[in-house]
Order: structure tokens, then sequence, then C-alpha cells
């Protein structure tokens, strides 16, 4: 599992961006993105907050609750939705998404 300077030098370098580059975008110094990266220091909520957004990712996965780096604006538009609809409406909707999963796991393995 990669820790958190990790994960933050594995997105700074797919945007290939410097160290620098990502200092400007999240207004930290370069100095901090570099203890951010070896893990010296932990960066503030907000400014790991306005890396994960500099660098397009969420903010879950800088701190490793997610292994997805980013997510489909439309899905967490859903998830929003989803999050307001009536218990027992969610439970139907959960029912489907967890079998259409269900089916596609299946289908990898036995593809």
């Amino acid at each position: 599992m990669l820790n958190m300077g990790m994960r933050i030098t594995n997105a700074r370098k797919a945007k290939k961006w410097s160290q620098g580059d990502l200092a400007k975008a999240s207004k930290a110094s370069r100095d901090a993105i570099g203890k951010y990266e070896r893990d010296e220091v932990s960066p503030s909520i907000e400014v790991t907050k306005n890396m994960a957004d500099a660098l397009g990712v969420s903010l879950d996965f800088l701190v490793g609750g997610s292994q997805l780096s980013s997510y489909d604006k439309d899905t967490l538009r859903r998830i929003d939705e989803i999050e307001n609809l009536p218990e027992e409406k969610k439970e139907k909707l959960f029912f489907i998404i967890d079998s259409v999963l269900r089916d596609t796991k299946v289908q990898q393995t036995y593809g």
C-alpha cells in the first residue's frame, strides 16, 4: 500500500510536474512538497486539499482511503443524489448495483 508521500509523488509525476510546479499550484513551498513526498512531515488538511485539487485527485486518494486517484464527476454527482433517496429506494438501487458488479466479476474470472 502506498503512503501519502508516494501518492503525492506519483500523482505529481503523472502530471509531469516538478515539485516547484506543485508547490505553486497548491500554495505551498517547494521545500515543504519535498518533505511531504519523503514523509518527513504531514501537510495540514488545507494543504492536502489544495494538493489534491491541483493534482486532480481525490483527497481520499491522497490520504490512503481509496485506491483510485480520481472519480468521474458524473459518478460523484450520482452518489450525492443517491444519498438523498429514501432508504427503501437506496436498498433497491444497491441490490441492482451489487448484482451488476458480481456478474462483471464472474465474467472477468471465467470470461
